[in-house]
């Protein structure tokens, strides 16, 4: 396998140009594709680490080698990263994580007269897609209405495919493009369809219907399914208004009835916006090695479908590569491009993309796509129940797939091979300290039991030790010593003796456990956080910290153990802090005593509404005199004052 300073080497003989690079590992396989501006800068980067990426040092360390292709633009770049992409489907780059594919609603429009279909096959020429969508009973139901509302042939029609096998032995005539072209009469003529007897087709294999009415039929789904309605209703009721003119009631009545479906259809669907808003909006909800992606595609200001998606990627990579990701996986395989796409942040790659989807719109008016990321209004409402859908689709994914279980059982499994432990650690046990300059200083203890959350085992502390500042070094010894001494061993309110115990601090906390568990004759396997790098470090490895792979289950659940543990920690150190300055606040005011403090309390509920309180709040409240009322309220705005300085990072 080549060595780092190989692979650096070579790197500097890359040119500074537009291109796509291909990193390699030791069997010559892709495991990631990515595009630059600038090569040479892009690809250093990655092997001198100063990517911050988390995937970055496993991705390096499995580098043997490396392919790049030099482009002319950055658009040209993207579009060859979308498709080596999709010939290697290297495993660091971000894709779907239901490796399937998804159905379409499709118009054969090189036929002589299209037919609709359901389908799920590979995007062909000479067909019009719509989709993908997420939920097959949609897509049916969708084709169902659609034939309702302007008579389609269907292509599992027993008489279409008659015709169509007619057309294609007719010879070139019968395959010239478009509906207008001539057909053999007899493709046409044969027997009615069973659709047409009760009026949801068209009638084309018995010359019911011209090839121009057709053509506008399918215009008219084409327009129906892009979410186009309004147009489509206004021209519908004036050819219903021609034909009652005409005395043509029959089918006047068959438009209107055609409308109601429409009108039917677009009462089901939730009215989103107030303006003619047509948007794609993009909601994503991660998790550590999995993200959740709503898309509402809203069209004349409903919303006409939404689509669902889980990629194999989350918190693992950062937001621009999973939205870089998702927007080359999507929107290569839908033909329903919108002129605008709203999403939390633009792609880091804006113009290029905007450029590349302006081309698969394709508009005739020389429309182009745009990135929108509200801050306000009705756009940022719609990305917010995007974003509250994602979350739904992540967990009914996790439901779906067990994907809790088996992401614990692969945590505990790597967890007992990367520390050498005995045993999968069934319960791990985590402290943390929370002081604030030696004050109030408290510490928690939280339980996993079989990787999930035992909350009937937290437990709290307060650290008996007088000190003058911060020192969790001998906060922690205290805690372990009163946790592991030999009548707490014994309560069974505490559980038994953990398989696994984590330090959040690093070497140094360690240290400081490892002296106390020596006095104490204890064998517990420990291991210290720390929590820059999430690296562990053991008592038994001399050779340096155990580093987790980046995006794994193992290092998802230690991270999930280590923040509950400080969250529980700062839960108690906040109530205790609050407690002790609510009593040393109203105590430092003259002429109040226990009674009056009694008092006012009741009176204001809480202490929070009595710092709230005005001057004169105070002095209609009746429980003390005036004068004492007025230093009351001077030393509640200094509390206020000082309160407000003191950030969340100093607890």
């Amino acid at each position: 396998m080549a060595s780092l300073d190989d692979i650096r080497r070579q790197v500097s003989e890359v040119p500074e140009t537009h291109g796509v690079y291909l990193w390699k590992d030791a069997q010559g396989t892709v495991i990631y594709v990515g595009k630059a501006k600038q090569l040479r800068s892009r690809m250093r980067q990655y092997v001198n680490l100063q990517d911050e990426r988390a995937k970055i040092p496993l991705l390096v360390e499995s580098i043997d080698s490396f392919e790049y292709i030099v482009t002319q633009s950055e658009h040209e770049s993207l579009v060859l990263e979308k498709n080596l992409i999709d010939e290697h489907s290297p495993y660091f780059n971000a894709d779907f994580k239901d490796d399937k594919s998804y159905p379409y609603i499709a118009l054969t429009t090189s036929d002589p007269f299209p037919a609709i279909k359901y389908t799920r096959e590979k995007l062909r020429k000479g067909t019009t897609y719509f989709g993908p969508f997420t939920d097959s009973r949609a897509a049916r139901k969708l084709i169902e209405v659609s034939r309702k509302v302007a008579p389609l042939c269907a292509a599992t029609c027993s008489e279409w495919r008659r015709m169509k096998r007619s057309w294609e032995q007719g010879g070139a005539s019968s395959k010239a493009s478009g509906p207008s072209c001539e057909y053999e009469v007899s493709s046409i003529n044969g027997k009615a369809c069973f659709d047409y007897h009760v009026g949801i087709g068209p009638g084309a294999c018995c010359g019911a219907i011209s090839a121009e009415e057709y053509k506008r039929n399918v215009a008219r789904i084409e327009r129906f399914l892009k979410g186009h309605q309004d147009e489509f209703v206004d021209e519908l009721t004036q050819e219903m208004q021609e034909a009652a003119q005409d005395l043509d009631f029959e089918r006047a009545a068959r438009i209107k009835s055609r409308i109601e479906i429409i009108q039917s259809v677009s009462m089901r669907q939730h009215v989103v916006s107030s303006r003619n808003l047509n948007a794609d909006v993009l909601g994503f909800n991660r998790e550590e090695t999995i993200a959740g992606v709503h898309v509402l595609m809203v069209r004349e200001g409903r919303v006409v479908n939404s689509n669902e998606f889980v990629l194999n990627k989350g918190k693992d990579v950062p937001d621009q590569d999973l939205l870089h990701s998702f927007l080359l996986r999507y929107y290569d395989s839908t033909t329903s491009i919108p002129r605008e796409i709203i999403c939390a942040l633009a792609p880091e790659d804006e113009e290029a993309m905007e450029e590349w989807l302006s081309r698969k719109l394709d508009s005739k008016h020389g429309a182009r796509v745009g990135f929108t990321t509200p801050s306000r209004g009705e756009k940022l409402k719609l990305l917010q129940m995007a974003e509250v859908n994602a979350g739904h689709t992540l967990a009914r994914y996790k439901v779906r797939t067990n994907y809790e279980d088996a992401r614990i059982n692969d945590a505990l499994l790597q967890l007992e091979s990367a520390l050498a432990l005995p045993s999968p650690p069934m319960r791990i046990e985590c402290f943390d300290i929370s002081t604030i300059h030696g004050s109030y200083t408290v510490a928690s203890m939280v339980v996993f039991t079989n990787g999930k959350p035992d909350k009937n085992q937290y437990r709290r502390f307060k650290v008996k030790a007088q000190l003058d500042e911060a020192n969790d070094f001998l906060s922690m010894q205290e805690v372990l010593a009163r946790r592991y001494a030999p009548e707490r061993m014994a309560d069974e309110r505490f559980g038994s003796a953990p398989d696994l115990l984590i330090l959040d601090g690093g070497k140094p906390q360690l240290s400081a456990a490892l002296k106390m568990f020596d006095e104490l004759d204890i064998d517990i396997p420990v291991a210290g956080l720390a929590k820059r790098d999430e690296e562990l470090f053991v008592p038994w490895q001399d050779s340096g910290p155990v580093v987790l792979p980046a995006g794994s289950s193992s290092l998802y659940l230690v991270k999930h153990v280590r923040d509950e543990a400080h969250r529980f920690a700062i839960t108690f150190h906040r109530e205790l802090r609050g407690k002790g300055m609510t009593a040393s606040v109203l105590d430092d005011v003259a002429g109040i005593g226990p009674v009056r403090k009694k008092a006012l309390l009741k009176h204001f509920k809480s202490f929070k509404h009595l710092r709230e309180a005005t001057l004169q709040d105070i002095k209609d409240a009746g429980v003390v005199p005036t004068e004492v009322a007025e230093e009351l309220y001077a030393v509640l705005r200094q509390y206020n004052d000082a309160r407000s300085n003191t950030s969340q990072g100093q607890v």
